[in-house]
């Protein structure tokens, strides 16, 4: 909760220092922004899901990059460690490299991965961070700030000669009396005790302590005191309790259960048997009631997340759906999208007509037509995309399609398409295979196209279980859409051989072929994909009169 109210005061002060000085890189202050920061100290579920709206919504790089920081610290704070990383690290993503406005915000950045990485313990990593952050700051308050972080790493990792070289740079820039010296102080004097164990760290403890009474810093005290019952457990452990008592009484006016656990650690250990068990009791419902809190915590902003992505992937599928939203128009939607097309396509040319009757005679006006009207014809044939256009072969050979029917296969072709995004079959109940590929073949033949087979039958598919066949029609049906759209071919050859140890299956075509090297797009790639995740395999050639030969081998168990 502490760094929560730093980082949201220094953005604050950058926002207040944009108002007196325009930049074309100041935060945009709107209403969820707002939302968020008057959220961020009074309740993190509410801030942390303005903020990752923001994160979904906002257009400007620097308020995602803020509230991505103020997410993960909010993650820190509930003890997901790795969740406020991986929200650190898309933070840095939209800070430009190089920007000076953007280098205190990779600084807090570098800094907040830091302190998580000593959370998790990576004290490599931790170190890695803060000379990271160093490099960005010149300002010497955030200085003292990575060199203490990186200094308690080296702590941590029983590297005292480092820690006391980065302690004793850090408290030279620190205002002597000040809150930062002596913090600095404090873990200057325990390292030196940790280093050698005969040094006394007593009086310097106690100034940084008075210090912090003095300006009344509680997390401060809490510091000193656990470092003091630390000192004094072998030696005075009546001393040791003293100081044990004092941080558990500050731990809870805090309200840090971490803090109040950690004195009970002390208390325990400290105090007789018979007091020691209440100690030990508030203990285990804290440690419980925490863990619930944490995991409850993670939990939520899981959720939240998931929810905000699942709204935008809703809002695209949205955008891309008909103006109408009712489920029956798909066929309709196809029409008139196509219709709209040659309307356009028409009007041009209408208008190359217009403005070449005069200089031409009709008979080259009309040949010119015919020429560009063909040229049009196949650029709108390219831009359409293999689910329309795998619709709209269904609808031109089978024009009876109810509409029932085919918004079905239009639903199966969304989730077929959404499967191989995530490279996971599709299981589908099928009635009859041979049927089945047979009908896939006459949608795509044509009077333009002819398709010829060999050894297709009912005894082809004997003994292949659904999944397996599920992933040979997809892959066939990607080569035909390949053909229909690139190459060219008037004539299909697929030739199906099945034997003991599998299927074979020989396509060759008297298309254009493919160039060297073999272009692998999305097409190729995601059909070498399915034929390996069924143990398939795959090869591409040329025919002797031109064309493409494909022959693919699939082990049938």
């Amino acid at each position: 909760m502490k760094k929560l109210f730093l980082f949201a005061y220094i953005t604050l002060l950058y926002l207040v220092s944009c108002q007196h000085k325009p930049s074309p890189h100041a935060v945009t202050s709107t209403a969820d922004f707002d939302k968020a920061y008057n959220f961020l100290t009074v309740n993190q579920d509410s801030a942390f899901y303005y903020f990752n709206k923001l994160v979904a919504e906002s257009r400007d790089s620097l308020q995602v990059a803020l509230a991505y920081t103020n997410m993960a610290m909010i993650q820190s704070d509930a003890g997901d460690y790795f969740g406020a990383q991986e929200s650190l690290i898309s933070s840095l993503r939209f800070l430009r490299e190089g920007h000076l406005e953007h280098r205190p915000y990779q600084a807090q950045n570098f800094n907040e991965l830091a302190i998580t990485s000593i959370k998790l313990k990576n004290y490599d990593e931790a170190i890695d961070f803060c000379s990271q952050g160093l490099a960005l700051t010149r300002d010497s308050s955030f200085q003292t700030t990575i060199l203490n972080n990186q200094a308690n790493a080296y702590r941590y990792k029983r590297n005292y000669r480092s820690a006391l070289e980065l302690y004793r740079k850090a408290i030279t820039l620190t205002k002597n009396g000040s809150k930062a010296h002596a913090r600095i102080q404090t873990n200057y004097a325990i390292t030196k005790w940790l280093n050698k164990p005969v040094y006394n760290p007593v009086p310097e403890l106690n100034k940084a302590l008075y210090i912090r009474i003095a300006e009344n810093d509680l997390w401060g005290q809490n510091s000193s005191y656990a470092h003091l019952a630390d000192y004094y457990r072998i030696a005075r452990p009546d001393s040791a309790l003293i100081y044990a008592n004092r941080m558990y009484q500050v731990a809870r006016r805090l309200g840090s259960p971490d803090d109040e656990m950690e004195a009970l650690q002390k208390l325990i250990a400290l105090s007789p048997s018979s007091v020691s068990k209440q100690y030990f009791s508030r203990f285990n419902f804290l440690n419980d009631s925490l863990q619930t809190r944490r995991n409850a915590a993670k939990n939520q902003f899981a959720l939240i997340r998931f929810n905000t992505e699942k709204h935008k992937a809703d809002k695209l599928k949205l955008q891309k759906d008909n103006a109408d939203q009712n489920s029956q128009i798909i066929k309709q939607w196809a029409i008139i999208v196509i219709i709209v097309i040659f309307a356009v396509a028409g009007g041009i040319i209408y208008r190359q007509h217009s403005r070449r009757k005069q200089a031409e005679t009709e008979a080259k006006a009309q040949q010119q037509i015919q020429e560009y009207q063909l040229s049009t014809s196949k650029k709108i044939h390219d831009v359409v995309a293999n689910g329309l256009y795998q619709v709209m072969t269904e609808i031109e050979h089978q024009p009876d399609l109810d509409k029932d029917l085919l918004a079905t296969r239009i639903d199966v072709l969304y989730k077929q398409s959404r499967a191989i995004s995530y490279n996971k079959p599709l299981e589908l109940i099928h009635q009859d295979f041979h049927q089945e590929i047979t009908d896939m073949l006459d949608s795509f033949s044509s009077p333009q196209t002819t398709f010829l087979t060999a050894g297709h039958n009912e005894q082809t598919w004997t003994g292949i279980n659904i999944s397996i066949f599920n992933e040979i029609k997809t892959i066939l049906l990607e080569l035909l859409i390949n053909m229909k759209k690139h190459s060219q071919a008037d004539r299909v050859v697929l030739k199906f051989q099945r034997d003991a140890q599998g299927l074979r299956i020989k396509y060759q075509d008297n298309g254009i072929g493919l160039p060297e090297p073999i272009p692998l797009g999305n097409g190729l790639t995601n059909t070498g994909n399915r034929i390996k995740a069924i143990h398939g395999s795959i090869t591409f050639g040329t025919n002797n009169g031109g064309g493409l030969l494909i022959d693919i081998s699939i082990p049938i168990v």
